[in-house]
C-alpha cells in the first residue's frame, strides 16, 4: 500500500521541466489555456500511470527479491545452524582430541619417569646378576675341592666309629666309677657313722673311766693306803700304775683304751657290736675310699 503513493523522482523532474517551458510563453486565449492545462495534466497523468505502472513493476520485482531473498535468508540460516553444529561437533571433537591428547602427553611423562626407573632397576639387576655370577662360580670351586675330598670321607668315617667305639668304652668305665664310687660312697657313710658312734663311746668311757679314777684317788686318800686295795666295781687291783694302764668296765671288760676315734685300729679293745677283739677294719672299695678322704701327710704332700 505504500508502494502505490510513491511518487518516482523522475515524475517530479519532468513535472518542473514542463513548467520550466511554458513559463516563458506568453499565456493564450482562455480556452487555449484551458486545452493546454488539461493536455499538461493529461500528460501528467500519462506519465504518472507510466511511473505507477514502473513502480508496480518495480515493486512485484521488489517482493519477488524479497521473497527469495528471505527464502535464501531461511536456506543461509538453516546452512548456518547446520554449519555452527558441525563446528560445534568439529570443536568437541578437536576439544576431546585435545583433553584425550593431554591425558596421553601426561601418561607419557609418567611413563617415561617409570622407563627411567626401570632403567634403574635393570642397571641393578645386571650389577646383582654380576655378583650372583662371581658366588656362583665360587661355589663351584669350592664344590670342586670338597669333590676332591670326598676321598677322604671313608678315612673319616673309621675315625669317627673309633671315636664312637672309645667314647662307649669311656662312658662304660664312667657308668662303673659311678657305681663304685655310690658304692664307696654308702660304705664310707656307714663307716662314718660306725667311727662317730665309736668315737661318742670312747669319749663316753673317757668320762666313766676319769669319774672312777676320782672315785679311787677318794678312796685311796681316806684309807691312806692303796696296797691290798680291790675295786670290785672295776675287777682289778686298785692302784696308781695299774690305773693308768687299763681298766675294767662291767659292759666292756679288760683292755687297753685308746686316745682317739683314729687309734682303735692299733689297740685291742671290745666292742659292744662285735665283742671281745680287735675293731674290723673296712674292707676292699671302702677302704681306699678312707684313705683317699684321710691320707697320711706324704701322700697329701705328694
Amino acid at each position: 500500500m505504500a508502494g502505490r503513493n510513491y511518487i518516482p523522482p523522475d515524475a517530479l523532474k519532468f513535472r518542473q521541466d514542463s513548467h520550466s517551458r511554458r513559463a516563458p510563453i506568453e499565456s493564450p486565449p482562455r480556452h487555449h489555456q484551458v486545452e493546454d492545462r488539461i493536455a499538461v495534466h493529461h500528460r501528467e497523468i500519462q506519465s504518472l500511470l507510466l511511473d505507477n505502472q514502473r513502480l508496480a513493476a518495480t515493486h512485484v520485482a521488489l517482493k519477488q527479491d524479497l521473497s527469495s531473498a528471505l527464502q535464501d535468508l531461511r536456506r543461509l540460516s538453516s546452512v548456518a545452524g547446520n554449519v555452527k553444529a558441525e563446528r560445534d561437533a568439529e570443536v568437541r571433537e578437536v576439544y576431546e582430541k585435545a583433553v584425550k591428547m593431554e591425558a596421553e602427553a601426561r601418561m607419557t611423562d609418567e611413563l617415561g619417569a617409570e622407563l627411567i626407573q626401570v632403567r634403574g632397576d635393570v642397571q641393578k639387576l645386571s650389577s646383582e646378576r654380576k655378583e650372583l655370577n662371581e658366588k656362583l662360580d665360587k661355589v663351584h670351586g669350592d664344590l670342586t675341592k670338597e669333590r676332591s675330598k670326598v676321598h677322604q670321607v671313608p678315612m673319616i668315617k673309621a675315625e669317627i666309629e673309633a671315636m664312637h667305639k672309645e667314647l662307649s668304652r669311656g662312658r662304660a668305665a664312667v657308668e662303673y666309677e659311678k657305681k663304685v664310687y655310690a658304692s664307696n660312697l654308702e660304705q664310707s657313710q656307714a663307716m662314718e657313722k660306725s667311727l662317730m658312734s665309736m668315737a661318742h663311746e670312747i669319749d663316753k668311757l673317757h668320762k666313766e673311766l676319769a669319774d672312777k679314777r676320782a672315785r679311787a684317788a677318794a678312796a685311796t686318800a681316806t684309807t691312806g693306803y692303796g696296797a691290798g686295795f680291790v675295786n670290785h666295781d672295776m675287777g682289778y687291783v686298785g692302784n696308781a700304775y695299774n690305773m693308768h694302764q687299763g681298766g675294767v668296765d662291767p659292759q666292756y671288760g679288760s683292755g687297753a683304751l685308746p686316745n682317739g676315734p683314729y687309734e682303735m685300729q692299733q689297740h685291742h679293745m671290745v666292742d659292744p657290736q662285735y665283742g671281745h677283739g680287735v675293731v674290723p677294719q673296712p674292707q676292699g672299695a671302702l677302704a681306699y675310699d678312707i684313705q683317699q678322704q684321710h691320707p697320711p701327710n706324704n701322700a697329701a704332700h705328694g
